[in-house]
């Protein structure tokens, strides 16, 4: 919740990723945004392997692979839920 003054008012900005139940880290999107994010993200994953075979160019494929999720990491930093350790229930 956001405050102006003295009145609390709803957030209007909606999270494309939901922080996880158990542990640390997001789910499965939320939204049409955060789907098209996996989508890219697993197409990018397919043609890295197509285009840069593992057994072929290994150093190559695993940097492209670690770029690409750490693209995915951004994207679900700055538009998921804030992460944090989670048990479950959230413990006040």
């Amino acid at each position: 919740m956001r405050y102006v003054g003295d009145l609390e008012m709803p957030r209007t900005d909606k999270y494309w990723f939901p922080a996880k139940r158990y542990g640390w880290g997001w789910g499965l999107p939320l939204t049409w945004q955060g789907w098209l994010a996996l989508v890219v993200y697993v197409s990018s994953i397919c043609l890295i392997a197509v285009f840069f075979e593992p057994h072929g160019h290994p150093f190559m494929f695993a940097g492209l692979v670690i770029l690409a999720t750490l693209a995915l990491s951004a994207v679900c930093w700055l538009k998921g839920e804030p992460p944090r350790w989670r048990w479950g229930k959230d413990r006040q």
